[in-house]
């Protein structure tokens, strides 16, 4: 994605926001990786090899989940909206219905 990050002239943007857009892509990126190596994992016959890519997505999970982590504490409404919706039991649309009526 590099430089295209953007749909407003960087100058312009805050330095908060230009944070944001760059850990938004980070959490694209690695969301990215997890597939791509699902995808390897699904087809490679060699155990070792499979091994070692199993990992490696592990690896990529976590830093998802760093980035995820630091977008969340950077914007609490979106915390709000997400913990009614991840980590719980029901039907996911309503959760997240209820969420975002805190937030509103």
């Amino acid at each position: 994605m590099g430089f295209h990050q953007y749909h407003e002239p960087p100058e312009e943007l805050s330095n908060d926001t230009r944070t944001l857009a760059r850990m938004i892509t980070s959490v694209i990126e690695e969301a990215e990786a997890i597939g791509w190596y699902e995808q390897r994992i699904s087809v490679e016959t060699d155990e070792e090899a499979k091994a070692i890519m199993q990992d490696a997505q592990k690896e990529e999970m976590k830093h998802f989940g760093m980035d995820l982590e630091f977008l969340l504490r950077k914007k609490p409404e979106w915390r709000t909206i997400l913990k009614s919706v991840l980590f719980t039991k029901g039907d996911i649309i309503e959760n997240a219905k209820k969420g975002e009526e805190k937030v509103e």
